[in-house]
């Protein structure tokens, strides 16, 4: 099941485009957002024709009873680095299917790459990976770059490359920068890399956990069956939604009696911050 129209994703499922079958089940799939990679799935040999899979798949109309399956907006594109041969063609691509469809820009460093690449394709979507520790210093930077930039994400396998560090601890801190600049930027909060052991679901799950305190919403998968691990992690329980509904009907109940300060009933005084974090957890509980 996906998220209703405006939810945030909380899935976004990559598959390679010189797989069309494996596109075709990507797009039937309940990920909340499908990632059709040019990029790193994809070998050198094949680039060419996961451009032109993807071109032929994609152009189709979408929207309800059309072939793609799924509204553009839940669909991007990850298109290869300016520096590689292919990333004049793979734009060009982008220039030509349906406006709703974002495209997903690898190893971002600079501002000045995010505005030339809304230049070639205005009013498209951007959704950046940042992936280098110089990307992670320019966060918001980046960020900020162009009102096209919907979203900023990190890609951690070059990042952990780049920074040479060993397991999860050493990537907190580029971890919280951009969930800060997300947040700063005025943008939705980032949400997390793939998890690249398909089979170990529980460690998945664990690690979803600690992007969600850190304040990512939502994961890119790259199998299937990660899907309903990830929901299920960025999703706030019942509790949590019953939790911030207390906290709403108090204090709507308190401004109808003209009462200034409100606590719950474990003496905990509510503030503006509380209520805007209740109101977000509702949405999500409901999206």
């Amino acid at each position: 099941m996906t998220r209703t129209a405006g939810a945030p994703p909380l899935t976004l499922l990559y598959v390679p485009a010189d797989r069309p079958d494996r596109v075709a089940k990507a797009l039937a799939s309940a990920a909340d957002a499908v990632l059709v990679d040019l990029e790193d799935a994809v070998a050198p040999s094949r680039k060419g024709e996961a451009r032109e899979n993807a071109g032929r798949i994609l152009a189709r109309p979408a929207g309800p009873g059309a072939d793609v399956g799924r509204p553009a907006g839940a669909i991007q594109v990850r298109i290869n680095h300016r520096s590689t041969p292919w990333h004049a063609d793979d734009v060009a691509l982008l220039g030509s299917l349906p406006a709703g469809i974002g495209v997903r820009v690898p190893k971002v460093e600079s501002a000045g790459e995010v505005r030339e690449l809304a230049e070639a394709l205005p009013g498209r979507a951007l959704h950046l990976l940042v992936e280098s520790a110089l990307g992670v210093e320019r966060a918001f930077e980046l960020a900020a770059a162009s009102p096209q930039v919907a979203s900023i994400g990190l890609g951690e396998a070059d990042l952990r490359s780049d920074l040479r560090v060993s397991d999860d601890a050493g990537l907190t801190w580029a971890r919280s920068r951009v969930v800060v600049a997300a947040r700063a930027a005025g943008l939705a909060p980032p949400v997390m890399s793939a998890y690249t052991n398909v089979r170990d679901l529980d460690g998945l799950a664990a690690s979803c956990l600690v992007g969600r305190r850190l304040g990512f919403s939502g994961r890119t998968a790259i199998h299937p069956g990660q899907l309903g691990t990830i929901r299920a992690a960025f999703l706030p329980s019942a509790a949590e939604v019953a939790a911030a509904r207390e906290v709403l009907d108090r204090v709507r109940g308190a401004a109808a009696e003209g009462v200034g300060a409100v606590a719950l009933e474990d003496g905990t005084f509510l503030d503006v911050a509380m209520v805007e974090r209740a109101r977000w957890v509702v949405g999500l509980g409901e999206g």
